[in-house]
C-alpha cells in the first residue's frame, strides 16, 4: 500500500469525526478545548490499517525490533497494526493499580528489542510507563509510535526515537487555569470509559 501523505492523514480524522471540540479532561488531569478520539477512526479497519503501514513505515527497519507493545486500551489496534506492518509479534499491557503489568501469558526476554505504540500522546505518561515495564523486565525500548503526538513534539521519551504521524499544538489547562471552567462550561471525560 501507498504511505498516506499528511494531508491524506488530516483528512482521514476529520472524515471519522475523531478531532473533537469542547470541553475536556484528558487523561493526564489537564483540560482542553480539543480531543483527538482515534478509537473513531480505527471504526474503519482499512484506514487503520492505512494509517498504522504508514507509521510503520515512518519508523522503517532499523530498529531491529521484535515486538510491539501497546497499553491496553488505546494502544491496542495501534499496536496491532503496526506489528502487522512490520512482521513483528504484538503484545500489551494491562493496567492494574494505575500500574501497567503484563499478563495473558505476555512476557519480555532479556535483550529483546521492543517498540511502545500509543494512539494519542499529550504528557507521555503511559508511553513512559510502558518503556519503564519494558526495561525492567529487560526489554529494550529501540521507538515509540504514535498517531498523535497532541504535545506538539513537546513530549521526548530520553534517546528513544519518537515517530508520529501527526503533531498538534493543542492547548492545555490545570483545573485552575481553564477558562471554560470558569465560564461553568460542562466537562466531558472522553476516552475508554465514553
Amino acid at each position: 500500500m501507498k504511505e498516506m501523505t499528511d494531508s491524506e492523514i488530516v483528512e482521514s480524522f476529520r472524515e471519522a469525526g475523531a478531532l473533537l471540540t469542547g470541553h475536556f479532561q484528558l487523561r493526564s488531569k489537564k483540560h482542553s478545548n480539543r480531543f483527538f478520539q482515534a478509537a473513531l477512526v480505527f471504526r474503519n479497519p482499512k484506514l487503520g490499517e492505512r494509517l498504522c503501514e504508514t507509521l510503520a513505515a515512518r519508523i522503517g527497519g532499523s530498529t531491529g525490533a521484535e515486538t510491539v507493545i501497546s497499553p491496553a486500551v488505546g494502544g491496542l489496534l495501534v499496536g496491532q497494526e503496526i506489528a502487522r506492518a512490520m512482521g513483528l509479534n504484538a503484545i500489551f499491557a494491562d493496567k492494574e493499580n494505575d500500574q501497567l503489568v503484563l499478563k495473558r501469558g505476555f512476557s519480555i526476554r532479556k535483550g529483546e528489542k521492543i517498540i511502545v505504540a500509543e494512539d494519542v500522546v499529550t504528557e507521555g505518561g503511559r508511553v513512559q510507563q510502558t518503556i519503564d515495564l519494558v526495561k525492567k523486565l529487560g526489554g529494550i525500548p529501540v521507538a515509540v509510535a504514535v498517531i498523535t503526538d497532541r504535545s506538539g513534539g513537546k513530549v521526548k521519551f530520553g534517546d528513544i526515537p519518537f515517530y508520529s504521524l501527526l503533531k498538534l499544538d493543542l492547548p492545555t489547562w490545570t483545573a485552575e487555569e481553564c477558562p471554560m471552567c470558569k465560564a461553568g462550561q460542562a466537562i466531558d471525560v472522553p476516552g475508554s470509559k465514553s
